[in-house]
C-alpha cells in the first residue's frame, strides 16, 4: 500500500464497466476502490466521507476484503458515515434476518465506525413516512452520499431494480414505504425456511432519485443469474421497468462484475470495456494506506 501524500485526485464523468475473472476478484477490486476513495477523501473530524450501502450475498465478499483492510491497519472507518439502502417493515431488529443484523454481524461490528454513524431505516417507526423522511434529511445534513454501493439480489434484484424499487418505481423518487412484489417475495423466501408466510411484503427503501443523487455509484453485479439484468442495464435505454438502468444517466457509475454475468452481453460490448481494465487498475492499484500520514 501507498500512503495518502502520494495520492492524485481523478474525477471524470463517464460510465465504467469493470469485467473481473471471478466473484473473487470483483469482490476485491470493488473493496480496493471503496479503500481508496475513502482514503483519498482524507476525512477527518470535521469532514466526514458518506458511504451509502447494501446487503445481499453479493457484497460479502468486499465487506470481508474491507474488514482485512482495516484489520491490518491501513483503513479506517472513524470518520464514515454509512447509510443503508433498504429495510424489512415489521421485521424486529434483532431478527437474523434483519438488515440491521445482516449489516452488524457482517461488517460494521468487525469496524471501528460510530454506531451513531450507521444508519438504516427502521422498519418498526411508529410513523413510516416520517422515518423515511429523517432518513432523507440525515443525508442532506451528512452533505450527500459521496459513493453509494448497490449489489445483488437485496442490492439490485435479477429484474434489473435497485434496493426494493422495483419495476415500474418512479426514476426519481425518494426514500419510501414500498410493497414487495410476488417476484421479491419468492426470491426472499430461501431467507426464511422456503416459508413465505415469513417473508415480510412491505419495505423501507431508498428511492432511485436518492441513489443518483450520490456524488458516484458503484454496483456489484455477479452471476449468470444476474447477465440479463446487466445487459438491460448497460446496452438498453433507460427504463423504469429495469430502475438499474437509471444510473446510465449519471455522471460517475461503475458497474462492477464477473464473466459470468456478462454472458448477455454482445461479444464488442465486453471486447471494448476488457480493452480498459488497463485504465481501470489505476483506480485501485497502488493500494492506498492511512498507515502514514492520517
Amino acid at each position: 500500500m501507498v500512503s495518502t501524500s502520494s495520492i492524485k485526485s481523478c474525477a471524470s464523468p463517464i460510465m465504467r464497466l469493470v469485467i473481473l475473472d471471478d466473484y473473487d476478484l470483483a469482490s476485491e477490486w470493488a473493496a480496493k476502490y471503496i479503500c481508496n476513495r475513502i482514503i483519498k477523501f482524507k476525512p477527518g473530524q470535521d469532514r466526514y466521507f458518506s458511504l451509502g450501502l447494501p446487503t445481499g450475498s453479493t457484497p460479502l465478499g468486499c465487506y470481508k476484503k474491507l474488514i482485512e483492510y482495516h484489520k491490518s491497519g491501513n483503513l479506517s472507518f472513524k470518520y464514515v458515515k454509512t447509510f443503508n439502502m433498504d429495510e424489512y417493515v415489521g421485521l424486529p431488529r434483532n431478527h437474523p434476518e434483519s438488515y440491521h443484523s445482516y449489516m452488524w454481524n457482517n461488517f460494521f461490528k468487525h469496524i471501528d465506525i460510530d454506531p451513531n454513524n450507521a444508519h438504516i431505516l427502521d422498519g418498526n417507526a411508529a410513523d413510516l413516512q416520517a422515518e423515511c423522511d429523517a432518513f432523507e434529511e440525515k443525508i442532506k445534513e451528512a452533505g450527500g452520499i459521496d459513493l453509494f454501493v448497490g449489489g445483488f439480489i437485496k442490492g439490485i434484484g435479477p429484474d434489473g431494480h435497485i434496493a426494493f424499487n422495483e419495476p415500474g418505481s418512479s426514476l426519481v423518487s425518494r426514500t419510501r414505504l414500498k410493497t414487495l412484489a410476488m417476484d421479491t417475495i419468492l426470491a426472499n423466501a430461501k431467507y426464511f425456511d422456503g416459508d413465505l408466510s415469513k417473508v415480510p411484503t412491505m419495505a423501507l427503501t431508498v428511492g432511485v432519485g436518492t441513489v443518483m443523487d450520490a456524488r458516484e455509484v458503484m454496483i456489484l453485479i455477479t452471476g449468470a443469474h444476474k447477465a440479463f439484468a446487466l445487459y438491460k442495464a448497460i446496452e438498453e435505454g433507460v427504463n423504469h421497468m429495469w430502475t438499474v438502468s437509471a444510473f446510465q444517466q449519471h455522471p460517475r457509475t461503475i458497474f462492477v462484475c464477473d464473466e459470468d454475468a456478462t454472458l448477455e452481453l454482445r461479444v464488442k460490448t465486453v471486447k471494448y470495456f476488457k480493452g480498459l481494465m488497463h485504465v481501470h487498475n489505476k483506480l485501485v492499484d497502488p493500494l492506498y494506506s492511512m498507515k502514514e500520514g492520517n
